[in-house]
């Protein structure tokens, strides 16, 4: 483990700086189809001779070869800056498609060990008929399972050209007939039909005739880049897993990507969310394993001291520190200005104590929008995190740094008290018993989306357990926010026994073990001798 992270604080060091103070349906098998015959499909794809195919039988048939596909920032967060590669890599073969810049993967492959090989996943552009289906099959999926979530999602306004318009109105118009007559999965299989006709997946047929993989893991369930690469597995009869990425994912976001076989959750409360969505899925095909995005706070390795922290973070360990976890300028537009209410609170005495404030945007925010509030309070820490914009406000092409794990862990290790607007830090800080505030109040009359922000977010499925369990407390008005900060402040063994229930449900492994569990379950799916 430490050998793990020195390489990757030397990455770190290498490429970004150091965090700064101030301005800074119909069920289905138990065995699914591209489960079975890979040694078959493989076999008959090429021919061998002598020690290569004795070679390329052995790792058939004992020792597993894995592909990951990694096709956004935070599936590297997850499983490259982490010891996920290192545990993988003690059992089986690897290789991993990544959607890494050629500038950054230099840097990021020191992060695992030196055996594993890394190719850039191939360019999957869909036709115009692929992305209407893609389209229609999103849209259908959330008329289907119409949670708070999906909603708001189907009302919201498309702009554009009219074009543009009329494509996206009539992809809703088939979504909700397709939702109708219960035919969801039946679209998918065409789209899917459409998909397997594009040069990707020719693409993906060739490259893994040559890798010869035994099992496939994706990092993330959503991304439409891997849908390609996750068929062209299948037709070969490699087993396919995806990993469960956040808490709100299966509830307020659209249609899985891809048909994975089998599907690797944080606890057995995701697992059932996973099946009320997608019933077809057998349920012996899910397995918990926790999230390793969690596992950085039970490192002992990484972990700060408070006044180490604190020197870092350019702030004062005799007082309290109020960390603001922001979120996407289009999901929480509002966000600086909270941040000014939260600071006029403070000077003006109704939050007494004289905290500190210190601002993380989302990592793919750029931070811009939060420049007029930092002139207007040079007090605040604002402290972006340590990811670098490949592509600026692009999800899939920001990248993070060991530096900024490390970072997270101790702030949320150190501060005393989290505000966000509905965020997952509401878990993060909830593992430390951290108290955290969720901003539900409007600045703009009338409200930005419509109706109240409470009403709008806090209403969504995924949110529900943070409620019932009295994890956190919502500030509806900026005279309730003064009210519960100055609370926690000063009782942080406030709603303790709330925010252990959450984490209990949400987060059911014990923090620290989901690379190696997830590692483990590959492994034996990848060795696992498969039918002809």
């Amino acid at each position: 483990m430490s050998e793990i992270r020195h390489r990757q604080n030397v990455v770190a060091n290498t490429i970004f700086p150091a965090p700064k103070g101030k301005g800074g349906a119909p069920a289905a098998t138990t065995e699914s189809a591209s489960e079975r015959g890979a040694m078959t499909n493989f076999e008959n794809s090429e021919v061998l001779s002598g020690k290569a195919r004795d070679d390329a039988a052995r790792k058939l048939q004992g020792r597993a070869r894995a592909v990951l596909l990694i096709p956004d920032g935070v599936g590297v967060r997850n499983f490259i800056l982490s010891n996920f590669l290192e545990e993988l890599d003690a059992l089986a073969d690897v290789h991993v498609l990544h959607a890494i810049p050629d500038q950054l993967l230099e840097h990021f492959k020191p992060c695992g060990p030196s055996t594993v090989e890394w190719t850039r996943l191939r360019q999957y552009t869909p036709s115009r008929a692929g992305q209407f289906l893609q389209g229609s099959v999103g849209y259908a999926h959330m008329h289907w399972a119409y949670t708070v979530s999906m909603q708001r999602a189907l009302a919201r306004k498309v702009n554009g050209p009219l074009r543009s318009r009329i494509f996206v109105d009539a992809a809703k118009r088939v979504g909700w007939v397709t939702a109708k007559l219960n035919a969801v999965e039946a679209l998918d299989n065409v789209h899917q039909a459409e998909v397997r006709r594009s040069p990707a997946m020719r693409e993906y047929l060739e490259l893994y005739r040559e890798i010869k993989p035994t099992v496939l893991f994706c990092s993330h369930q959503r991304p439409t880049a891997v849908i390609p690469a996750v068929l062209a597995a299948r037709e070969l009869g490699v087993p396919t897993v995806s990993f469960i990425y956040s808490w709100d994912n299966l509830s307020s976001k659209a249609r899985i990507a891809a048909p994975f076989d089998r599907y690797l959750v944080w606890s057995r409360y995701m697992r059932d969310e996973l099946l009320r969505f997608y019933p077809e899925i057998p349920p012996d095909h899910i397995e918990v394993v926790g999230t390793p995005q969690f596992d950085p706070y039970v490192d002992s390795s990484i972990a700060w001291s408070r006044d180490e922290f604190f020197r870092r973070a350019g702030a004062d360990p005799n007082r309290k520190l109020i960390c603001f976890s922001g979120g996407d300028a289009g999901t929480c537009p509002e966000d600086p200005d909270h941040v000014a209410g939260l600071m006029r609170l403070i000077r003006s005495g109704k939050i007494p104590g004289n905290p500190q404030v210190l601002v993380r945007p989302m990592p793919v925010d750029d931070g811009k929008r939060y420049q007029k509030v930092l002139d207007e309070f040079p007090e605040i820490l604002f402290m972006r995190p340590a990811w670098i914009h490949a592509v600026p406000n692009v999800w899939s092409q920001v990248f993070p740094s060991s530096d900024d794990v490390q970072f997270l862990t101790n702030l949320a290790r150190h501060a005393d008290l989290n505000i966000n607007l509905g965020s997952t830090m509401t878990l993060d800080f909830g593992i430390h018993d951290k108290p955290v505030v969720n901003v539900a109040f409007d600045i703009a009359d009338p409200p930005l989306f419509g109706m109240p922000v409470y009403d709008y977010y806090y209403n969504y499925d995924h949110f529900q357990p943070v409620l019932k369990f009295g994890a956190s407390r919502v500030a509806r008005t900026e005279e309730q926010l003064a009210e519960f900060v100055t609370a926690y402040l000063a009782d942080p063994t406030l709603d303790a026994a709330g925010r252990a229930q959450l984490v209990a449900q949400q987060v059911a492994m014990p923090l620290g073990r989901s690379a190696r569990l997830t590692a483990e379950y590959l492994a034996r799916l990848g060795s696992q001798p498969q039918e002809k």
